[in-house]
């Protein structure tokens, strides 16, 4: 039981790391890279799809990326859907290639960008607390119907906390190179 409860909390703990290196992928750097665009849904044939699915996405160069749709009509909607997507990006299309340049870093947008990863990783810290509290609640439910003994509860609560300050640090380490990032010039 006790066994089942930790495991339970693990799994947990690692979708919330999972999450907020997907958030901490829609943070841009000054680099281009094709995960920028990853949150960007494109509307084809009536349904939004994401658009690694209609069209191929290569790095230009450092600062631009290339987007190449499957089928010619399909520009102009991912032109919109990446103008649309609150991004900060501007393509700019020449026949069917479209350029996303990916403008430059000032020192504000990069303390502003910084700030939301911290939030981000706020938001993990406190998810892995909640479900370390969880778990202990489960653990002393236990204790309280005699199922296990006071001794087992305080080994299985040790055990929650290690398993929770492991997490909290890959979330730490997480945003220590996300910031590492957001400083690079």
């Amino acid at each position: 039981m006790i066994e089942d409860i930790k495991q339970d909390a693990e799994e947990r703990m690692q979708k919330s790391v999972k999450a907020v290196i997907e958030n901490f992928k829609k943070i841009r750097t000054g680099r281009a890279h094709p995960s920028i665009l990853d949150s960007v849904k494109v509307s084809y044939y009536g349904s939004d799809v994401p658009l690694s699915q209609v069209a191929n996405i290569n790095v230009e160069d450092a600062r631009t990326l290339s987007i190449t749709p499957w089928e010619r009509p399909m520009v102009p909607e991912i032109e919109k859907a990446i103008m649309k997507s609150d991004l900060g990006l501007n393509p700019s299309t020449a026949g069917t290639v479209i350029r996303v340049p990916m403008p430059a870093l000032t020192e504000e947008t990069r303390k502003v960008f910084i700030r939301q990863a911290r939030g981000e990783a706020e938001g993990a810290r406190v998810a892995i607390r909640n479900i370390r509290r969880d778990a202990n609640g489960d653990v002393k439910d236990l204790q309280k119907e005699k199922e296990i003994t006071e001794d087992e509860q305080r080994q299985a609560e040790d055990a929650i906390q290690k398993l929770t300050d492991k997490y909290i640090a890959e979330v730490e380490s997480h945003l220590q190179t996300k910031e590492k990032d957001l400083m690079e010039i």
